[in-house]
């Protein structure tokens, strides 16, 4: 015990501090060792943290009837594994009944931590829970109650609502359509004991109540594919009400329900009108209730937005606003009543994904005049939000401000590259003091600034760039010793975020702004590093599944915008199969390919209807979109890889994955089925794209590359293949030429057939194309093309050049998994890989991942002829580390050698490596310089 205890305070205290501590035990031993005995059983006591339900921290507005519970164990000790928890909830006081226990499900001996069901009693609309756990560990000890955390159930079925669809009832023009205001008055005569409003809308919402606004979620209710899933959100508006009189007030924008999306003629695609349907439930301190709904008593008129779309941007005129107008003072006698709409509600379903809110904010780096002579203001950064602007000026001034991502080569405003979106902020002063403009229901991507109608010079104080997107727990970190790819991995970062805006889009900027299938499965393995994704990208997929065609096949973006245009193209469809696999890898959730196995199995059922003898070589394919092509191609020198050997890889890696969905959820007729398909796929593969020495009919990167991850060829050709893909990698003297198909793979097979020094030069090399290239250039998000600027500052083709496209970044999967070498051995990472591949000349690099579990973290480092690797492992989860050395001799942990460690089982020599297995803890090993690290 002392040993131990001792062991830790050399961990955490100074040797000053043990010198006195050993002092004091000579003299006082016996006091001492009651001391230390109860200060180690304080300190190695676990401890019960971050608990969530349905993987939030207190979500309000759940509408599952037996929702999941998952929390962390927290602990100094090494090797602390959970053998059984307890669990109670209760009703909450402000929800009466207080204290009411629903549920205790007693001590049950498991291990399991997440996603444990909730199995008490019934649930109601409305009601918070509280709950608490405690667990017991592999020690035999018990750990306190948890702090209490809570849920809150939202409406629990269509007969629900009891309000009422309102629009405007005046006629728009849908040239014009101004902004729709709509407000009611109501009394609460007794003292409020809690307030919820329920609020979904045809278009966006903003709600206020006596003026003061309702939460602070943007672009709500979000996009879906509104005829079939309409979210509502949940608000706790307790704070809101006055004793008295009171008044509710919702505007209105188009939003993705009316508004123009991909095409100039593409309008009204959801419903001509936007409309309301909002309902307060309100509880008083005496047990009665009142429910204030929308309805014909509500009234409507227009306030200061003119205008406000997507892609165009606002025009806001501040001598038109109505001054008051969401207080029950307001005078609204010249207000218009309300079209009441007899409209279904059956498709209205509770929020599932984070909301979007406003994140990180930016001041001017510098503002300049550009050659042109434009007021230009640089914000350091191409983000996707708005611009706050302070501005003092005379009635009827008008303020425009357009956004920009990039300047051109001449240091002039560029915009040719967002079509025909304007992307341009109008504001009209009412010339009152200082005035303070931001946008409501529109966004831009943009680093630049163009600011026209203000008089003088700028003045950086009074303009603020707020960034916008989905509200996603940051949970990956990555960092090396080589400063472009740390600011290529914050590239990644905002690659993310600007598209991350509750549907993965493509970009943020021009007049497109889809979620395109095909960016997102390329980078869903990335994103699920860098944020946790798992609710995000879950309500999208059943999104996907709501659009998918009757004969399973996928279109190519979700929502579904386009039709059935390009449809059912390999790479992009398979995003049905790909991203719900990558997420139950992520986060070990089986529900997610539960609930998306209809649309898994749909898909696949199209291809192998598609083919002929397993053979799916007919129908639009995007093949792999915009791969290498030089300017000048006299010698055939593009990097064209066949579609349709492309499909076919997708076609097998799709079966294979649906294979794999079906054990894990123990449907072998299913498993048996679809690997007879997949062998015949891959026959059919050999026989039409492989020559039997083994070279495909395309010689390029992608097909190599695809053929090789997918496993598309037998065992004995592989190292020949891998061969060939290394040699057209030196060919085009370390570039590479993938597209947005074969990128994302690249680097992992060239890692797995033990071309590491290969993947390092592709990864750090400086010139088009290339990751690293944009980066030299000055870029701050990903590019769409990897020459999206030339090396002559010229541009790309101007009618798709997005500066703010995350496929590309697909790479920082291979820099999370395989450079630092954190990845998942069992689904959620309850079992944890550690393994590094050390080369490209760097230093160090180091990962960091908040699990479920709690945090994990793989780094090594090189200084003075000796490695350093750490490793964090979070409680309740097991890890096999990979050491790179010669021998178990070379190592050592803690200082000491690890075969003298019982905190580990070292299972032996894999190659270049030590293989250990271990428990929880935080390990810094040290590997002496045998002549191994100088071969990295």
């Amino acid at each position: 015990m002392y040993n131990h205890f001792f062991d830790f305070l050399q961990r955490s205290i100074s040797y000053k501090a043990i010198e006195q501590k050993q002092t004091f035990m000579n003299k006082n031993y016996l006091a001492l060792s009651f001391i230390l005995l109860v200060n180690f059983t304080a300190v190695a006591q676990v401890n019960v943290t971050h608990l969530l339900c349905e993987n939030k921290i207190n979500p309000i507005g759940l509408s599952v009837t037996q929702p999941r519970l998952s929390w962390q164990l927290s602990s100094l000790k090494r090797n602390v594994m959970q053998t059984a928890y307890e669990v109670k909830a209760i009703i909450d006081a402000a929800s009466g009944k207080a204290g009411k226990e629903v549920w205790s499900s007693g001590k049950v001996s498991s291990s399991q931590s997440v996603y444990v069901t909730y199995a008490g009693a019934p649930l109601q609309q409305g009601v918070k829970y509280k709950w608490q756990v405690r667990v017991w560990d592999n020690d035999s000890k018990v750990s306190d109650w948890s702090p209490a955390a809570q849920w809150q159930m939202g409406l629990m079925q269509p007969s629900d609502w009891k309000a009422k669809w309102i629009e405007a009832g005046y006629k728009e023009e849908r040239a014009l359509h101004p902004i729709p205001i709509f407000r009611k008055t109501f009394s609460a005569g007794k003292t409020v004991k809690s307030a919820i409003a329920y609020i979904t809308s045809h278009g966006l919402y903003e709600a206020f109540i006596n003026g003061k606004r309702v939460g602070d979620l943007y672009l709500s209710p979000g996009w879906t594919s509104y005829n079939k899933r309409l979210q509502y959100q949940m608000y706790d508006v307790t704070h809101l009400l006055n004793g008295g009189k009171n008044a509710i007030g919702v505007m209105l924008g188009s939003g993705w329900y009316r508004g123009r999306l991909a095409t100039a003629k593409n309008w009204n695609l959801y419903g001509e009108n936007i409309g309301l349907l909002l309902q307060l439930n309100i509880t008083y301190k005496d047990g009665t209730s009142e429910t204030v709904i929308s309805d014909e008593s509500w009234k409507t008129s227009m306030g200061a937005i003119q205008y406000s779309e997507i892609y165009d941007g606002e025009i806001q005129d501040a001598r038109k606003e109505q001054v008051g107008w969401a207080t029950a003072q307001f005078n609204d006698d010249g207000w218009s009543g309300v079209q009441v709409k007899d409209l279904p509600k059956q498709q209205i379903i509770a929020s599932e994904s984070e909301p979007v809110r406003k994140q990180e904010t930016f001041k001017p780096l510098k503002i300049i005049t550009s050659p042109q002579g434009d007021k230009i203001i640089d914000f350091g950064q191409n983000l996707v939000g708005w611009v706050v602007v302070r501005l003092k000026g005379h009635a009827g001034d008008k303020i425009v401000i357009s956004h920009a991502e990039v300047l051109d080569k001449n240091g002039n405003f560029y915009t040719k590259n967002l079509r025909t979106a304007k992307q341009q902020n109008i504001y009209i002063l009412k010339g009152d003091n200082e005035e303070i403009f931001e946008p409501h229901f529109t966004w831009q991507g943009f680093r630049f600034v163009k600011v026209e109608g203000v008089e003088g010079n700028l003045r950086p104080e009074d303009f603020t760039a707020v960034a916008l997107y989905s509200d996603m727990e940051r949970t990956g970190n990555f960092t090396s010793s080589n400063p472009l790819l740390n600011q290529l991995q914050h590239n990644i970062e905002w690659g993310q975020k600007g598209n991350f805006i509750d549907i993965p889009t493509d970009c943020p900027q021009r007049d497109e702004r889809l979620g395109w299938t095909g960016d997102a499965q390329a980078f869903s393995r990335t994103a699920a590093y860098n944020m946790n994704v798992h609710s995000f990208f879950t309500k999208w997929l059943k999104d996907l599944a709501a659009d998918q065609l009757p004969n399973g096949i996928v279109p190519p973006v979700i929502p579904n915008t386009i039709r059935e245009y390009a449809a059912g193209a390999a790479g992009w469809a398979d995003a049905s199969i790909i991203i719900p696999w990558v997420l139950y890898r992520a986060y070990g959730d089986k529900k997610i390919l539960a609930d998306q196995y209809s649309s898994m199995k749909a898909w696949v059922g199209y291809m192998q209807q598609s083919s002929t003898g397993y053979l799916w070589n007919k129908g639009f394919q995007f093949g792999d979109w915009l791969f290498y092509r030089p300017a000048d191609d006299l010698d055939g020198r593009s990097a064209v890889t066949d579609k349709y050997l492309i499909a076919q890889c997708f076609f097998a890696n799709s079966v294979q994955l649906l294979i794999n969905t079906a054990t894990v959820l123990n449907k072998k007729e299913d498993a048996l089925q679809y690997s007879n398909l997949l062998r015949n796929v891959k026959e059919a593969f050999l026989k039409e794209y492989i020559t039997p020495n083994g070279r495909l009919i395309s010689g390029t990167q992608t097909a190599y590359t695809l053929a090789l991850n997918f496993d598309m060829l037998p065992e004995n050709m592989r190292a020949g293949a891998a061969k060939r893909l290394a040699d057209n990698v030196a060919s085009y003297n370390n570039h590479l030429t993938t597209g947005f198909l074969g990128t994302p793979y690249l680097c992992h097979v060239l890692s797995r057939f033990g071309y590491d020094s290969i993947a390092y030069k592709l990864l750090l090399q400086e010139s088009y194309p290339s990751w690293l290239y944009p980066v030299k250039m000055g870029a701050t998000t990903i590019w769409e093309r990897w020459d999206g600027q030339k090396p002559d500052s010229s541009f790309q083709n101007a009618a798709m050049n997005s500066f703010n496209h995350y496929a590309y970044g697909a790479i920082g999967d291979w820099m999370y998994r395989v450079m630092a070498g954190l990845s998942e051995d069992e689904p959620g990472y309850k079992k944890i890989k550690i393994m590094p591949h050390i080369g490209g000349g760097l230093t160090s690099a180091k990962a960091a991942l908040k699990t479920y579990y709690g945090n994990a973290s793989a780094g090594w480092e090189l200084q003075n002829n000796r490695l350093t690797l750490t490793a964090e492992i979070p409680a309740n989860t097991t890890a096999i580390i990979y050491i790179p050395a010669k021998s178990i001799d070379a190592i050592t942990e803690g200082g000491k050698k690890i075969s003298d460690n019982r905190d580990f089982k070292i299972v032996g020599q894999e190659g270049k490596y030590v293989k250990i297995e271990t428990g929880s803890g935080n390990y810094v090993f040290s590997i002496t310089d045998n002549g191994l690290v100088k071969k990295f």
